[in-house]
């Protein structure tokens, strides 16, 4: 059974590029192993995250990251059972949000500014699709 799983946190300390980039490049060599394509979209501290792929990974996954000291304020957005994955050309994609057109996100909430914790994990899903349709992900 596959599922989709949306979530949201912040992160407990300052972080770089060069950190994202060493958590995407280790999400992906261990997404590829369990079989989890997914999606991380980041600015400054903030982080929204879909993981898609077996519900017992998944979980998995994301029973870690809510242990995880580096993170803080986890709020689940979104969990669904899915007949097919719209993420599964990733192992592990990333969109840096602060190079987003701030109209793009205008579109989806409230304000022209990244904020998962405002808007509706649907929502969330919506903007993340017309991301990947404009060639806005960094495919890992």
């Amino acid at each position: 059974m596959l599922v989709r799983l949306l979530y949201a946190s912040r992160a407990a300390t300052t972080i770089d590029a060069n950190m994202v980039e060493a958590i995407t490049s280790r999400s992906a060599r261990y997404n590829t192993e369990a079989g989890v394509t997914g999606i991380l979209c980041y600015s400054g501290d903030t982080f929204t995250q879909v993981l898609e792929g077996s519900r017992k990974e998944v979980s998995k996954l994301f029973a870690g990251i809510v242990g995880d000291p580096r993170h803080i304020d986890v709020e689940l957005l979104l969990f669904e059972e899915i007949t097919e994955r719209r993420f599964n050309g990733w192992s592990m994609g990333q969109v840096n949000m602060k190079k987003v057109n701030p109209s793009v996100l205008l579109k989806y909430s409230e304000k022209p500014a990244f904020d998962p914790f405002s808007i509706s994990g649907k929502a969330s899903i919506a903007l993340i699709e017309e991301l990947i349709a404009s060639a806005s992900i960094a495919v890992k």
